[in-house]
């Protein structure tokens, strides 16, 4: 009895033991998270798309706030960006997207920082077969682009002349900072004229920021000394007002009314000091320009529908609202 007592013990220690080795290969995923997750882990990684991100400056706080809405959008959905800044240089615009074409992203999103010179690079990513969503300013040849987004310009010039209409009934003299061979800005300038067109308004002086000898100030003091009077100055973007508002606290002057198109944390810190000549700002928003540039795409990719053309809305921001929008950041 006792031997065979024995035998009935060693033959369930042996099932025992068996059961034990096979368990790694059954039971529920706690039973083997390890593992599975591991596995998981390499099946997205596989499974993720590279998106590429080509701006002109990433100093240029814009693109930066763009690229972050862009970043944030593709991780949520578990893809990854590639991100290159051209440091305001065409030629090196043009090696980061051979870059991008060797590192086979899915697609590029595109500010370029020359509308003509990035032809050549629209062609070597039509011919491999790259979809570009272009953002903020228009490549020369948009057949090469499958989509084009940016903000509504025209709008945001307009907002600012008519506010300028508002402020000043019976007209007054005017300054235009502008870039003549830059479209985007010149959207912002048109918009702006013709919102004043017949409201009493003079232009008594341009200054080509692109072009000013000596620097924009310079150009401005100059305009300052030729001309008694001058009522407003409408700048193409944020970078010209920054420029214009330091001129004007130099020499102690806050009676010219300041507009521009952007919408940047300085400006807006300017708008919200009652002692400055800022006064308004067509405001655009790099953070939807992002959400719906990663929308654009994900319905390109998949096979849906999109717009060919899309224009974000911009609005007006000045004193009287700056606090709904907050000086810390872009809106």
């Amino acid at each position: 009895m006792k031997r065979k007592g024995f035998r009935i013990v060693l033959m369930m220690a042996f099932v025992a033991v068996f059961v034990s080795g096979c368990k790694k290969n059954v039971g529920t995923p706690e039973d083997n998270a390890v593992v599975e997750e591991t596995e998981d882990e390499t099946d997205e990684q596989e499974q993720n798309r590279l998106f590429g991100y080509s701006c002109p400056d990433l100093s240029e706080p814009f693109y930066t706030v763009l690229k972050d809405s862009i970043g944030t959008a593709l991780e949520e959905q578990g893809d990854r960006i590639l991100v290159r800044d051209a440091g305001m240089d065409a030629e090196t615009q043009a090696a980061d997207i051979q870059m991008m074409i060797e590192e086979g992203v899915s697609a590029v999103f595109l500010c370029p920082v020359d509308p003509e010179q990035i032809t050549a690079s629209l062609e070597a990513l039509k011919e491999a077969d790259i979809p570009v969503i272009n953002l903020d300013i228009r490549v020369k040849e948009t057949d090469l682009t499958e989509a084009f987004i940016g903000s509504d310009d025209g709008n945001a010039g307009k907002l600012c002349g008519e506010n300028l209409a508002e402020r000043k009934p019976e007209g007054g003299k005017l300054v235009i900072v502008e870039k003549p061979e830059n479209a985007t800005i010149n959207a912002r300038i048109t918009g702006f004229e013709e919102a004043v067109l017949n409201k009493g308004f003079e232009v008594v002086g341009r200054i080509d920021a692109g072009h000013a000898v000596g620097g924009l100030q310079s150009e401005f003091q100059k305009v300052l000394q030729e001309n008694d009077q001058i009522d407003a100055v409408m700048c193409g973007d944020d970078a010209m007002a920054l420029e214009v508002l330091s001129c004007l606290d130099k020499i102690g002057r806050n009676d010219i009314l300041v507009y521009s198109v952007g919408g940047s944390p300085e400006i807006k810190t300017a708008l919200a000091d009652t002692e400055s000549p800022m006064e308004g700002v067509g405001a655009q928003s790099p953070i939807n320009i992002g959400k719906m540039a990663v929308k654009t795409a994900d319905a390109m990719m998949d096979g849906g529908a999109y717009e060919k053309e899309t224009s974000i809305e911009t609005f007006f921001i000045n004193g009287e609202n700056v606090e709904m929008y907050g000086t810390d950041g872009w809106q």
